[in-house]
């Protein structure tokens, strides 16, 4: 045998090897306005952008990733600030879902609402408080953790403001905190509500829109 041969079957042991660079298929990449790219076609940096999203927590690239590709240095940045809000924010994941639901509500996000449904009713978010929520109206009954919650951003998003109430509620139950962290899911998942909104987005094939536009 050879003795490439047998390097590479050593290698190839070690799982060295047969680490192929990603295909356009293996990516999954979809679009609306921003057509799907390919890896083959991509720069370094967009490249740089994959590998550095598939490394971490998350286990695909539906979303906003392919607009995000168009500016792959600020993509970078933006996707690992979303990680820090999405799998390490101080708010137990029930309400971090619900955080973020409420924000794509605000903008009817139609992917994000329908990626993010599912995640929260996992987290142990009721199915009344997610109706009422899509319906565009205030979820009752409701935790009083999660009351804190709905009051806080509801101000912010629809005032730009907090009345002294929400935000004293909100620091009661969240501390200083909790109420960063709040702001910091609500700006990141307006910011990829904007991506998706731009963009047209598609839903998956034979998946249905679950929001309608508010009034």
């Amino acid at each position: 045998m050879r003795l490439p041969t047998v390097c590479a079957g050593i290698l190839g042991i070690l799982g060295i090897v047969n680490a192929q660079a990603p295909t356009t298929r293996d990516l999954h990449l979809r679009g609306g306005r921003f057509k799907p790219l390919s890896y083959d076609t991509m720069t370094s940096e967009q490249k740089t952008l994959i590998n550095s999203i598939l490394s971490g927590p998350r286990t695909s690239l539906d979303g906003p990733f392919n607009v995000l590709l168009r500016s792959p240095e600020m993509g970078d940045l933006a996707q690992k600030f979303g990680a820090q809000m999405r799998y390490h924010s101080s708010l137990p994941p029930r309400l971090n879902e619900f955080v973020i639901l409420i924000t794509a509500r605000h903008w009817t996000a139609q992917f994000e609402w329908q990626a993010h449904h599912k995640i929260a009713l996992t987290a142990g978010l009721s199915p009344a408080v997610i109706d009422a929520l899509a319906a565009g109206k205030r979820p009752a009954p409701m935790q009083p953790d999660e009351e804190a919650v709905y009051n806080f951003c509801t101000e912010v998003l629809s005032t730009k403001q907090a009345s002294d109430a929400a935000f004293q509620a909100a620091l009661e139950k969240f501390g200083e905190r909790g109420v960063v962290d709040m702001l910091g899911v609500m700006g990141y998942y307006q910011f990829v509500s904007m991506l998706l909104n731009v963009d047209r987005y598609p839903l998956p094939e034979g998946v249905p829109p679950e929001l309608k536009p508010l009034r």
